[in-house]
């Protein structure tokens, strides 16, 4: 709450809320201070920041919101997790983590980010001086995002540019003077296409190789893609989310109906669903479900607070925070629904083929050598009728050992049970699913544009999450916005040709696992500590009571307080004790042997991954440091100097033009700071009440009419 003005002469202190500790106030400046969120009568006393951009109509704004939360991972991580951790059972899970941390720790930055209308270094810095540094570790992390996630939209890049041809590249292994190439034969042609002909890919983290042109012209593409989306910011990426966040959803839709019609999914999606609840009782479940949670909805990058910030306060944030979940979540399911549909069917194809391999054998075995020709099948191939996968295991469970010739059991589960997840369900996976296709090229096109779309889209919330704040925060920054987006976007691609070079695909897996879950799961932590602790869960209820004129169910308050906290400080016990117990790793591909091998990362390597998380983190308690320091040395200059020249006396006067110490301070307050003089409200409610603390004074009692 502000001071009200009761004539040119008087000033009148009045106290709604009381204040933060006098430290904590005594770096805010008037552009990251507003004093109370709102008035007590709603909208007439809100008192505005300067003048901001602002979303063109509220579907704009919901399309980015959405773009941003909605990304690779609902595609290609989601499913495979969904996978591995009991189907159904995880989605029970997944929800449950969902209404208890995911949508109330949601909720609270996007009320944060519409009421303060600042970025992420902006609202913590609000809240306290000495929280600057949470906002600056997300910009940091967002930057660590940025590099490698634009190096996978250069890799959609390059595979959708190869998908207008007819076969696919990927569809058949390459041939030398009529000899299949080995490495190829023995991996699969999309397998072999992905390592060998996409990345070229060394052995090891070790072998750093020359740098892949091509996919460096992709990066390049991707790069400039983003920078002429971002080039004025909200006002041209908002426009671009229109198309990128609503195209993935029209091609889910397309690959769903498609993929129920093919022969197996019924069989994927059983699988999928069919709930194994045994797996409740495993921390390992339950970390990689809370993880996902965090994930999902894009926490602790600041984009989601930079996005609301450019909100009006009437906005009612909370239906937002619950729209924006459960479309996150339904999407989420409908891309487990399409993968496993399609999986489903590559299963049923290769275990088809295990089926027409065995009989070969069989039948060589018999030509050979004398069989007993009860052990023979005795199903009718040609019959259409008839369900031969099913008709091969049956008869294999009873005579398959007795055979030789070593038959394998050509088991769908067993297919299915061979999950994969990020590239290799991407660009391998259901790549060879899509070569099965009529058509394929049509439906390879769809897909990658589909993954460049839900990567772009994610990608300008995370750049939005770097320049809001910055801009925020530098007015130099901020009168140059357009330049420090190209030049963002220049070190971006420098930067990120690291991710180029042959052994590329090893870092970006490095940066995926290590450079944000860990920083940002620390940055969350603080969040929700600073809201519900230090400023006041009540508080900030409060303030959004007055923001959106009616209050949040008090079960918010308790969420935040302890059940989120006490959620995310799990998941960071549990995610430093997987560090520390287990050597990190790495999936590397072997061209000897065509097959991926699991390798520990090197020791230089794990150097380079304790640097990104202390990099990252750092700035959390160097701007404590930093707050501290600075409001000691200010204290003790400014005291020392006005009690040498003033001796710390201040005396009444009767007009604003009287140079007293308080009309002097109040005046130059108000020119260091370029605000009128005839403003509602020159100063926050505690800044202006503790104006002589921080200049030196020790009353003001006696001088509070000028």
């Amino acid at each position: 709450m502000s001071p009200s003005v009761e004539t040119p002469h008087t000033l009148e202190y009045r106290m709604e809320k009381p204040p933060l500790s006098n430290e904590d106030y005594m770096a805010v400046t008037p552009e990251t201070q507003l004093g109370s969120l709102a008035g007590e009568d709603g909208q007439e006393g809100v008192v505005e920041p300067p003048a901001r951009d602002g979303w063109d109509s509220k579907v704009e704004y919901f399309l980015a919101q959405v773009g941003f939360s909605v990304g690779l991972g609902n595609v290609w991580r989601f499913p495979y997790l969904c996978h591995q951790n009991g189907g159904g059972a995880f989605l029970l899970l997944y929800v449950l983590l969902m209404i208890l941390v995911g949508i109330p720790l949601f909720f609270l930055e996007l009320a944060a980010g519409q009421s303060i209308r600042q970025g992420s270094i902006g609202v913590w810095k609000h809240i306290s001086p000495k929280l600057a540094g949470i906002g600056y570790s997300s910009c940091v992390v967002c930057f660590f995002v940025a590099l490698y996630y634009n190096v996978i939209i250069g890799w959609s890049l390059f595979y959708l540019g190869n998908s207008f041809q007819y076969p696919l590249p990927w569809q058949e292994c390459p041939e030398h003077g009529n000899i299949t190439v080995k490495e190829c034969e023995a991996s699969g042609a999309t397998t072999y296409f992905w390592f060998r002909k996409a990345l070229n890919i060394t052995d090891s983290i070790n072998e750093m190789g020359e740098f892949n042109l091509v996919i460096t012209c992709c990066l390049l593409a991707a790069w400039t893609i983003v920078c002429l989306g971002m080039f004025k910011g909200i006002k041209s990426s908002a426009k671009v989310m229109y198309f990128s966040s609503v195209f993935p959803y029209v091609v889910l839709l397309c690959f769903l109906i498609r993929g129920l019609m093919l022969e197996g999914a019924a069989e994927g999606i059983k699988y999928m669903f069919y709930p194994k609840l045994e797996i409740w009782g495993e921390v390992q479940v339950w970390r990689q479900a809370a993880t996902q949670v965090f994930f999902a909805l894009g926490l602790g990058f600041g984009s989601v607070i930079a996005y609301s910030s450019y909100n009006p306060r009437s906005n009612n944030c909370h239906r937002d925070a619950l729209t924006v979940s459960t479309i996150n979540f339904l999407t989420s399911v409908l891309a487990t629904l399409v993968v496993f549909a399609v999986l489903g069917f590559r299963a049923r194809e290769v275990a088809m083929r295990c089926v027409t391999q065995n009989l070969e054998k069989l039948s060589e075995q018999f030509s050979v050598g004398p069989l007993d020709r009860d052990l023979l099948p005795v199903f009718n191939i040609s019959d259409p009728s008839l369900d031969l996968l099913e008709a091969y295991r049956e008869w294999f469970n009873v005579h398959g050992a007795k055979v030789p010739g070593n038959l394998t059991d050509c088991s769908l589960e067993n297919v299915m049970n061979k999950g994969v997840e990020g590239t290799g369900l991407a660009f391998i996976a259901f790549t060879e699913a899509m070569t099965l296709f009529p058509g394929s090229p049509f439906w390879s096109a769809l897909f990658f544009l589909m993954l460049l779309n839900l990567g772009l889209s994610t990608m300008f919330g995370t750049m939005e999450g770097i320049l809001t704040p910055l801009t925020d925060n530098f007015k130099v920054l901020k009168r140059h916005k357009t330049i420090l987006t190209v030049c963002s976007c220049i070190i971006g691609f420098l930067i990120g040709m690291l991710f180029t070079q042959r052994c590329g695909n090893y870092f970006v897996m490095m940066f995926d696992d290590y450079s944000a879950t860990l920083p940002l799961i620390i940055v969350v932590v603080f969040e929700c500590f600073s809201v519900s602790w230090v400023y006041g869960a009540d508080r900030f209820l409060d303030d959004i009571e007055k923001m959106l004129h009616w209050r949040p169910p008090v079960v918010y308050k308790y969420l935040w307080k302890y059940v989120c906290l006490l959620a995310m400080l799990g998941l960071l016990g549990a995610s430093l004790l997987k560090m520390c117990f287990k050597r990190p790793t790495y999936t590397a591909w072997n061209r000897e042997t065509a097959s991926e091998v699991t390798l520990d990362y090197p020791d230089w390597a794990l150097g380079v991954l304790a640097v990104l998380i202390i990099f990252a983190t750092l700035p959390v308690p160097l701007g404590y440091i930093h707050s501290t320091l600075r409001n000691r040395a200010r204290r003790n200059s400014i005291g020392s100097g006005l009690g040498t020249d003033m001796g710390g006396v201040y005396t009444k006067c009767s007009t604003v033009e009287c140079d007293t110490p308080v009309a002097a301070l109040l005046d130059e307050h108000l020119e260091r700071n370029r605000i009128p003089k005839d403003s509602p409200s020159p100063l926050g409610e505690e800044n202006l009440r503790l104006l002589p603390q921080r200049e030196g004074a020790e009353d003001i009692e006696d001088s509070t009419s000028v």
